[in-house]
């Protein structure tokens, strides 16, 4: 009977202790009222800069810097990046590249 008594103490304690309402989630607007309409529901997403960053991006990335087509040309070709390595991208380019002449 005793052991009966006791734990059911420690089932009230624990339930008191896991159900209890802060006054801090009392506070939000959000208890009374959990939905919002649908108009401030997509208020902090903004479709449109997320596409113009999107396409932006894309445009970057068909125009590289030449020195990041060099480095490219340069890794693609193993004598060129072996020379990289210990001169830098740049001399290795020159080196390997840049006495090429177009008739």
């Amino acid at each position: 009977m005793r052991t009966l008594i006791i734990l059911t103490l420690l089932s009230v304690l624990v339930m008191v202790a896991t159900c209890y309402e802060s006054h801090e989630s009392m506070e939000s607007h959000e208890y009374l009222n959990p939905f919002i309409n649908r108009r401030r529901a997509n208020d902090f997403i903004q479709a449109d800069r997320r596409l113009e960053a999107i396409s932006q991006e894309r445009i970057r990335e068909r125009n590289k810097a030449p020195q990041e087509r060099q480095r490219e040309i340069c890794e693609n070709y193993y004598p060129c990046e072996a020379y990289a390595f210990r001169h830098g991208y740049a001399a290795a380019y020159r080196h390997y590249f840049g006495k090429r002449r177009t008739k």
